[in-house]
């Protein structure tokens, strides 16, 4: 007679469960918002506040829709202010940050400069910017600029640096010239940082368009949404102040968005950050 010594398994392998889908990152921020808007709702109909103070939601929305077509001028101009402003911001941003890490001694002649344009309020030299450009656009174009500029560079020039020491000396044993190492080293180790740069000059190239023309006081048909709040505010039309405020704000989320989809596309598959995990 045999007998089997061999010891029996009779655990099974559970599965792990996979953490809640993304929606809930989407819903519980929007019914935190919804519950908020609600408050206010009643906030402002039980205390019977005047429109002209505080407006309800409900009067923000309906503002809104009302005045849709003027505002949408608005925005237009705002938006392209905006874009301009960041795609000049980004060129010189990314192109200057190269030419730093290709040559130390060009970084040390400029960097100061670039510092210099970031510490000094916009706000403060908006107005000679007024003054030495006729161009009120292209005025508001050069302050949004300004704004924008220094995430970008600062960003992407500590990603440049963040590079591996040991893969820099890999590449020096190669004998890699500078282009080869920049091409296939640095800016890979540069592009989450830029991107990170990209989210926060994105805002920031909206904060200074809307900033420049508060400072300018434009009016007139090629004007953006700071015009219409400033206009707003001098004929006591609260409800459409705080209406086209809802579409800057709306405006800066969507920025925001945008440039988070394309922080997943362009890392998601690779770097650390975007990679999703079963935490």
């Amino acid at each position: 007679m045999s007998t089997d010594t061999t010891p029996q398994n009779n655990w099974t392998l559970t599965p792990i469960k996979k953490p809640a889908g993304d929606w809930i990152r989407w819903v519980l921020p929007i019914l935190l918002f919804m519950l908020a808007l609600g408050a206010w709702e009643a906030f402002v109909r039980i205390r019977e506040i005047p429109h002209y103070i505080l407006p309800a939601p409900s009067l923000i929305a309906v503002t809104l829709w009302q005045n849709l077509g003027s505002l949408m001028t608005s925005w237009l101009f705002t938006m392209k202010i905006t874009f301009w402003a960041l795609f000049l911001a980004v060129t010189g941003g990314v192109l200057l940050a190269m030419l730093f890490a290709l040559n130390k001694w060009v970084e040390i002649s400029l960097f100061p400069f670039a510092i210099v344009l970031q510490v000094t309020p916009i706000v403060a030299i908006a107005p000679l910017i007024l003054i030495f450009i006729d161009s009120t656009t292209a005025a508001l174009l050069l302050c949004a600029w300004i704004v924008a500029f220094f995430p970008i560079l600062s960003n992407t020039v500590i990603g440049l640096r963040s590079a591996d020491h040991n893969l820099r000396d890999l590449f020096t044993l190669y004998r890699a010239n500078r282009w080869q190492t920049l091409r296939h080293l640095l800016i890979p180790s540069a592009m989450p940082y830029f991107i990170a740069g990209l989210k926060v000059a994105g805002g920031l190239s909206l904060i200074g368009a809307v900033v420049a023309e508060f400072t300018a006081g434009a009016a007139g048909k090629e004007t953006g949404l700071a015009s219409r709040i400033l206009e707003a505010s001098f004929r006591t039309e609260i409800p459409k102040m705080f209406a086209a405020l809802v579409l800057v704000s709306l405006t800066g989320i969507a920025i925001y968005l945008i440039f988070n989809l394309v922080g997943k596309l362009v890392l998601g598959h690779w770097h650390e950050s975007e990679v999703k995990t079963d935490r």
